[in-house]
This record gives structure tokens, sequence and C-alpha cells, in this order.
């Protein structure tokens, strides 16, 4: 087991633990490079944090901060990336500004494309920002660590978790609360609240290939043709991160990645500077397509998208336990997108947790976003159903092609500074206003 990853690489560590009534008490030893050996403190924490992601380093930095004693486990493989498209919104950038200091992308125009592939170019207000999930994790765990945070690289399964008298044991750490945060498969979510049906699961795969000859790389949504979802191109610094997000009882694999597949080429075929229908006519183009065979490195994970009666009954908390993020379902039902609620979960839990209630972060949660979020599932359906007669999304853009007033809200929704509560009176009220 590696202690402070990146910070101490040159200690060697074996623990040996003792048990006294209620009491945990354990002494680590390690070995310097001069061959010394040395011992550390008890490893009792008061939080244990399982998962490495955005919602555990950042509630690891805000607790270790506040003068908690905190392990922070991550699990993930050194140098492996999140499947995630990585974008951050603007109103994630307005909440915590040090975000930018990541190494990232910001992103102020967007195309966006209707299932019928007419084009909408948005320019936006508030910009947003696209990263490399590998990149943003390490650096909201790196703060983590230097604001005291203990982290752990090791992976955790739910089955090494004990609940003791004083607490829980996960391996050889005791601590007296335990933070679930490794995503939208978390075992501790499962352990602890109940495993999600396929109905309340979304799922992203994708494709993370090389940027163009060029250069020109666009920022492009583009809604599917006959499907629930979306499919994304978004360039980072290094590479552009294709992707598909649908729901997962309407998921079928070979179809979707052939819709994928006509998406990626089609883009690379707009770079280079030709006109392109991505949904009317099958793209084609040998040498690109070669090109991306060659290069393309393919990814997939899960996303939680929660109806509405889920909201209603699922808790994130008890009386020694909390979840965070993905784990407790905190992502956009409508989008997948889970940044920021993932950050804004970890702010209200360490909030909680500092001042003796960690219980009342339950009601914070639901009282901050979470009739934001049950709204969004409420509007899921009618957001990827039919409206006189097309698509919803066919006709958001066919209106806001035609009207600045619901294109400038179509833009503060996509750069996450519009709500789904009012969006419906905000576009009426946009659609009557002089063009």
């Amino acid at each position: 087991m590696r202690r402070n990853a990146g910070k101490d690489e040159a200690a060697l560590g074996s623990h040996i633990a003792f048990v006294g009534g209620n009491d945990w008490y354990s002494i680590s030893t390690r070995v310097s490079r001069k061959g010394a050996k040395f011992y550390d403190a008890a490893m009792h924490y008061d939080l244990l944090i399982v998962g490495a992601g955005p919602a555990g380093s950042f509630a690891a930095e805000l607790l270790a901060k506040g003068g908690a004693k905190v392990a922070l486990f991550d699990g993930r493989p050194a140098g492996e990336p999140k499947a995630c498209g990585g974008g951050v919104t603007a109103k994630a950038l307005k909440a915590w500004p040090h975000l930018l200091n990541a190494v990232g992308r910001t992103v102020g125009e967007l195309d966006l494309y209707s299932p019928s592939s007419k084009r909408l170019h948005l320019v936006l207000e508030e910009p947003f920002a696209i990263y490399s999930r590998l990149a943003f994790d390490c650096y909201l765990r790196d703060r983590a660590r230097d604001a005291g945070a203990e982290i752990i690289s090791e992976k955790i399964s739910a089955r090494k978790i004990k609940k003791t008298d004083g607490g829980w044991l996960v391996n050889e750490c005791a601590g007296s609360f335990l933070v679930g945060a490794e995503g939208a498969n978390s075992g501790i979510a499962k352990m602890l609240v109940g495993p999600l049906p396929p109905s309340d699961m979304e799922v992203a795969f994708g494709y993370r290939s090389p940027l163009p000859a060029n250069n020109i790389a666009p920022t492009v949504v583009a809604f599917l043709p006959g499907w629930v979802g979306y499919a994304w191109a978004f360039p980072r610094p290094d590479h552009i991160s294709f992707g598909i997000a649908t729901t997962q009882d309407a998921f079928e694999h070979q179809p979707l990645d052939d819709l994928l597949w006509q998406f990626m080429i089609g883009y690379y075929q707009q770079c280079e500077g030709e006109k392109v229908k991505f949904w009317q006519t099958e793209t084609t183009n040998a040498r690109i397509q070669a090109h991306l065979r060659a290069t393309a490195e393919r990814y997939a994970a899960r996303i939680p998208g929660l109806a509405a009666q889920t909201w209603d009954r699922r808790k994130a908390c008890g009386d020694d336990w909390a979840l965070l993020g993905d784990a407790a379902g905190f992502a956009d039902p409508v989008t997948g997108e889970g940044i920021y609620y993932a950050l804004r979960s970890a702010e209200l839990f360490a909030d909680a947790y500092l001042r003796g209630v960690p219980l009342s972060y339950e009601r914070s949660w639901r009282a901050d976003f979470g009739a934001e979020l049950r709204r969004a599932a409420q509007m899921r359906r009618r957001f990827y159903g039919n409206f006189w007669g097309a698509p919803f999304t066919e006709r958001m853009i066919d209106f806001a092609r035609g009207h600045r007033g619901v294109k400038r809200v179509l833009g503060d929704l996509v750069a996450g500074e519009q709500g789904y509560v009012n969006l419906k009176k905000k576009l009426v009220k946009s659609a009557f206003r002089p063009v």
C-alpha cells in the first residue's frame, strides 16, 4: 500500500494493527532509502473516504482544512483516466474559480445539432471548461493531500469494509465515519442503500482520438435521431473525447457504436472543410476511418440517471456514513453531467460534518439541488420525446435558430446557468419577446 502517493514515493510500508476494547491502535513501520526504520501515529481516522474523484478529493480537502483526520482511498491505476467527457459547467467554474488552475481548455463557442442535423452555433456568455479527467482528478487529489489528507493508493471493494463498534474498518484503517465517493457503481452505496435498477442508470461510451492535423476542432453536441440521448465531441489539449450518452434501457451497443463512428468520421470531414450532415447520410471516408481505427482508444462508463420517485426515497447519509457525487446518484438525468453535483455535494457534506451535524447533509442537498435534479428526472422523457409532431430537441433548435431570446436561454442551459425548474417558463417568456 502506498501512502501520500506522489509525495513520499521513497517509503515502503508494513502496518500492524491492535484492537483494544472499542478503540483501534496501530503502528506503521516504514523503511527509508537509508534503511532506518521509523514509526507513524495510530491509523485511526475521523473519516475514511473511498474514491478520489472530484467528490472524494474535494471533500477530503475541505475536511482536512477544517481539522479532521482524513484517509482518502484512490483505487484507480496510475495514469488511467475516468471514462467521462470532462465538461465542467460555467456554474461550477464560478462557484470554485480555482478549478481553472487545472490543465484544461475553456470553451466559449459550441455547435449544437438537431436530430435532422440542423446546426445552431452558440456563443456562450459564460464559457465552460473541458478537462482530461486524469489531469483534473490528479489536481483535486493533490489539493487534498496538500491540505493534510492521507492518500492511500489502494482499490477498495465493499467486501473489505467492516462495521465495528467504534465505526468502520477498511483494511488496516479504522475510522469513525465512512464516505462513499467511488462513482456510479459504488459498492458502498449498494451495501448501505441498495442497488439502482437499470431504469435509474445511463450509459456513456466513446473514444479518445487524436486532434485533427490542422488543429481545427470545434466543440459539438448532436442530439441522436431516433434514440434517447446525444453524441459529443469535446476537444482537449492533446486529444478529442467523442462519446454517446443514453439511458441503459435504450442501450444497444452495435447500432449506437455504428452511429458514433458515423459522427466521428463526419466530424473529421467537417474539420477538413467538407459539408457534412451527421445523421442524414452515412458518412464514409476510408482514410479517416483507417486512421481512427488505428489510434482511437475506447472507453465506457455507467452514469446515474435517477427517476423522480427514486429521488423521493433514496438517502445519501446515515449516522456514520454518507454518499457523494455519482455514488449518491447526483447527476443530471437529462445530460448526465455530474461534476458540479459531485463538488457541491462534497462541499455541503464537509460543512455539515465540520459543524457537528453530519445528518443535516440530507436536508442540505435536497434544499440546494435536489429539486433541480428531481425536475430534470421528470423532464427527461419529454426532453427526448415529441413536441408538435417532431422531437422536442428538433423544435427547440428550430425555435432557437429563429429567436435570439430562446437561443440565449439554450446557451445558458448548456453552460449550466439555466436550471430545469423554471426552464419552461423562461423559454415561453423569451419566445414572446420581440426578436
